[in-house]
């Protein structure tokens, strides 16, 4: 297992920047407001030679009780016993504060190992402050501005002897789509998701849905933030975890309101960095409130997974509080099968992420929407079910001239893609080519996967038109 190092400090001290230019990317959200980040976020930090694993905390408040600051701060003491050194940030151009303080004396009974950093000190404005920082106790300070980058190697120097097995950096890749269909390959099929390259599923959904209590259940801990408050997760938290033996990355996301009620510019940036996550995942996971399901933005949320090209499975969350369960299934699948045509057939599963029941169900149907996105289908039998297609409805005969649907072809997978073959494509109505999806999806049991559909033009041309007849020519050496 790699070096662990946690950020910690007050809020608006510089963690999440300093996050982020370990990491070599933006993935922690900055903001010029104190408090943006609350979850914990890990990531793998590389500093020249250096390998190891940094873990971006909430700052650290003056709160003991159950309010959102005091589970923010218990859930950074967490981190701290989990860590194997913790890197304690204070901002040099404030100086030393009866905050940081309390907190130093804190870090000192918690964690064997403390780096001090004295963060933001470009320019003279961080002198005192980083005169003041000695008087901490906890050694001499490591000079550092994280938005410039100065300091890496000091701190360098000093993570050098505590970093001794190391990993190999892993980063988040975004998932192979739109594979081609090579039918010459009898070993080509669905990806296995592995340890090293796991299933990558996003949950999303409006805000207090229960998304964080989701993850929390499967991870069987309190790791991500939760409470009665809505929009409390900011970041795409993403963790790895044992699903029953599935390895499986999984990304909590932020809440997602209407765009016309998101102003603030943090809440844009949670949004953007949720719509990042579906990009990430191979499996998409739109999470309901059973008491208010299927309102317009979970809808846009769905439908913004299709059009990304994922699986897609509706979970409705909360179910444990639905007292006439029956009836109330029955509608959700008329209103899933009503609302959301694009997606025919999408799993929809009913969880309780609070005591956990379903959990088993949505697996399984995470299992098989991945399975369908992966889906191939040979060229021969394709073109047979056309034929049927063809003859229980004929295509369009736009101006008087029948389209001739010729044939038919998989072309890619993740999802599944299908070329057509026809006399006029740029006259083939939106009407027939859903009638080809609808009729894919129930004979080759593709349900509420996304399926695209092609349709190209095949000259009618003779390739033989215009030439003259001839006499071959190992014939005319007889006639002469």
């Amino acid at each position: 297992m790699s070096f662990t190092l946690a950020i910690v400090g007050r809020p608006n001290v510089g963690k999440s920047t300093l996050f982020n230019r370990l990491v070599g990317r933006r993935l922690a959200l900055v903001d010029d407001q104190p408090g943006v980040t609350r979850d914990l976020r890990e990531g793998e930090a590389k500093i020249a030679d250096l390998r190891f694993t940094v873990i971006d905390t909430a700052g650290l408040e003056d709160a003991t009780d159950d309010s959102l600051q005091g589970r923010m701060r218990r859930l950074t003491e967490r981190a701290v016993e989990m860590a194997d050194a913790c890197l304690f940030v204070i901002d040099a151009r404030v100086g030393v504060t009866a905050v940081d303080e309390i907190f130093a004396e804190i870090l000192r009974r918690k964690s064997a190992t403390v780096i001090l950093a004295a963060n933001k000190c470009e320019g003279r404005a961080a002198e005192a402050g980083l005169l003041e920082a000695y008087a901490l106790g906890l050694g001499e300070p490591v000079r550092l501005s994280a938005e410039h980058g100065e300091g890496m190697m000091d701190l360098y120097t000093l993570l050098k002897p505590m970093v001794t097995d190391a990993e190999e950096r892993v980063t988040e890749t975004a998932p192979e789509t739109d594979v081609d269909v090579d039918e010459d390959d009898p070993d080509a099929g669905p990806r296995v998701p592995t340890w090293e390259k796991p299933l990558q599923v996003a949950v999303v959904g409006r805000p207090n849905a229960g998304k964080s209590t989701l993850v929390n259940k499967l991870l069987g801990e309190e790791r991500l933030l939760t409470g009665p408050e809505a929009g409390i997760t900011r970041d795409a938290i993403s963790v790895r975890l044992d699903w029953d033996g599935l390895p499986v990355r999984i990304f909590d996301t932020a809440g997602m309101r209407k765009k016309a009620k998101v102003q603030e510019k943090l809440e844009k940036l949670s949004v953007s960095d949720g719509l990042r996550a579906v990009k990430f995942a191979e499996v998409v996971v739109v999470l309901l409130d059973a008491a208010i399901p299927f309102e317009q933005q979970d809808l846009r949320i769905a439908d913004l997974a299709e059009r990304e090209g994922r699986a897609v499975v509706i979970a409705v969350n909360k179910w444990d509080a639905e007292a006439d369960k029956n009836e109330k299934i029955q509608m959700l699948r008329e209103e899933c099968e009503r609302l959301l045509p694009q997606l025919r057939g999408v799993p929809l599963v009913t969880v309780s992420a609070k005591t956990g029941r379903g959990l088993d169900r949505l697996r399984d149907a995470i299992l098989g929407a991945h399975d369908v996105w992966n889906r191939r289908v040979t060229t021969s039998k394709l073109n047979q079910w056309l034929g049927a297609m063809i003859e229980a409805h004929p295509p369009p005969a736009p101006g008087g001239r029948r389209i001739k649907l010729r044939y038919m072809t998989q072309a890619k997978t993740r999802p599944p893609g299908f070329v057509v073959m026809c006399s006029n494509p740029k006259e083939m109505s939106e009407a027939y080519s859903r009638y080809l999806v609808n009729g894919l999806r129930v004979d080759f049991d593709m349900p509420g996967t996304p399926i695209r559909l092609w349709m190209r033009s095949q000259s009618d041309q003779n390739p033989f038109k215009g030439r003259t007849k001839s006499t071959p020519s190992r014939l005319r050496k007889h006639l002469k």
